[in-house]
């Protein structure tokens, strides 16, 4: 089909798991599967069902007759009855009883929220999985030296561990919401057209009980916990809106990532994994572009802004329903969760692989470290004589003198050189070198590591470890 538009969260993106799950073949078993719950249900409340009509569709349920459908969504205009009609069909038997007493929204609604759950489960896997990559990552490089920026500016050193930390505290964040979200799942249920169940309290003969023990049995079936209490015809659409801003919130954590990537790309201290053949420009043969970076970077900013649709639709549904809902949610809620999939694809695939240059590292935190150290290096002379306050000052002009020096004739910064060539000071190149250790100033860093991943992250995804993948594949 490359006469028309495809869509490149799914030709070039997201994972074929996501992509089923907001497939046509899912969303109609779906369908299939809650017409043989309310069935099953009202058969045993007591309506005129039989086994073999059940026996008939749950024969049928893996089967999607879209051509029947198609034929006579034309005719009618309506996709739910298109495909009440195509089911029964295939089950000729179970026919008269397909859909009995529901709306549209019984297996519309429903199905949203059975894949909107379906989804989150993934994302949470996904989550995992990039958490466990980047705590292995924060592990290993703990008590690494690295240069902190505020306004990226240099600051005071952290490490390259202690960094990564940030990014993974952000992404629990996440996981907590996403968590959230799943716990607090509730299906439509069986409401009817106005969400007053009026059709039920028919079919049970004005039996409320039987009623409410309806949406029971449909939601056991169907995996949760219980429906929402009170609808209109719809579930509230806040839930989309919620749902989003969730997906939102992970959008953030990645492009932040990325964009931290992308920056320690240019100073040439972590870089994104390059593959052998890898091309960076198609004019510049020695560039190492951050492409995936970028990437989440981009598919980011598109869920963000994604994330306004249900949050605008949620705030323009009149009363009990209006329809302009339907054709958005089709388009916004799938392609947040395609492009999430893709984006903590791509954070894993970063994640399991970032190159790190020591050397270059350390370059930088000794090119800034001296200006840091000027306050042990004053106590120092201050320990063998020399008057605190005229030391300040002279460290102070050395400071400015050897900053001039690094900006305005970009020379190496030279105020050991300096301190030690001064008097005043009494200290030899190799006493004041002697405080330039770095890791003596990344403070908490190296244990601040091993207490989060141990105390939080840990815990956080130790429930979920057996099931996740540890490797991402990337389509491009």
């Amino acid at each position: 089909m490359n006469n028309q538009y495809q869509s490149p969260l799914a030709s070039r993106y997201a994972s074929e798991e996501m992509l089923y799950l907001f497939s046509p073949d899912k969303k109609f078993t779906t369908w299939h599967k809650l017409w043989i719950a309310l069935a099953r249900a009202e058969k045993e409340l007591g309506l005129p069902i039989t086994q073999e009509q059940i026996d008939e569709m749950v024969a049928h349920c893996d089967e999607v007759d879209y051509e029947t459908a198609a034929r006579r969504e034309k005719e009618v205009r309506h996709d739910v009855m298109a495909h009440v009609h195509a089911f029964g069909e295939q089950c000729p038997k179970a026919k008269p009883i397909i859909h009995l007493g529901a709306t549209s929204c019984y297996v519309g609604d429903n199905t949203d929220v059975i894949l909107m759950d379906e989804g989150l489960k993934l994302v949470r896997k996904r989550l995992v999985s990039v958490i466990a990559a980047l705590s292995k990552f924060a592990e290993q490089y703990k008590d690494m030296p690295t240069l902190g920026f505020t306004h990226y500016q240099p600051a005071q050193l952290t490490s390259v561990g202690k960094r990564a930390t940030l990014w993974i505290q952000e992404l629990l964040m996440d996981l907590n919401e996403v968590e959230y979200r799943i716990a607090n799942m509730r299906l439509l249920g069986s409401k009817g057209t106005t969400g007053t169940q009026a059709s039920f309290l028919e079919l049970f003969d004005g039996d409320h009980e039987k009623v409410k023990k309806l949406e029971d049995l449909i939601a056991e079936e169907m995996g949760f916990k219980s429906c929402f209490a009170v609808s209109g015809q719809t579930y509230s659409r806040k839930l989309d809106s919620q749902i989003l801003s969730t997906l939102s919130g992970i959008a953030q954590s990645a492009s932040k990532f990325a964009t931290d990537l992308r920056l320690l790309s240019n100073l040439k201290e972590l870089e994104e994994p390059f593959e052998t053949k890898q091309i960076g420009s198609s004019a510049m043969p020695y560039k190492r572009n951050p492409m995936r970076s970028e990437r989440i970077c981009s598919l980011a900013r598109y869920v963000m802004v994604d994330a306004l649709n249900p949050a605008i639709t949620a705030s323009c549904q009149w009363f009990e329903r209006t329809l302009d809902d339907s054709a958005n949610k089709r388009i916004s809620v799938p392609e947040a969760f395609l492009a999430i999939d893709a984006i903590l694809n791509i954070y894993l695939n970063i994640a399991n692989g970032i190159v790190v240059y020591p050397k270059v590292i350390a370059k930088r935190v000794m090119s800034e470290l001296p200006f840091m150290a000027s306050e042990n290096i004053m106590m120092g002379a201050v320990k063998k004589g020399g008057d605190r306050q005229e030391l300040h000052e002279r460290i102070r002009t050395h400071s400015i003198a050897a900053g001039k020096r690094v900006k305005e004739e970009g020379l190496d910064n030279d105020l050991i050189e300096r301190i030690a060539n001064d008097p005043m000071f009494g200290l030899s190149e190799a006493e004041i070198r002697a405080h330039l250790d770095p890791r003596d100033f990344i403070g908490r860093s190296a244990e601040q590591v091993g207490e989060f991943i141990e105390n939080e992250v840990k815990p956080a995804i130790a429930p979920y470890l057996d099931d996740v993948d540890f490797e991402a594949n990337l389509k491009v």
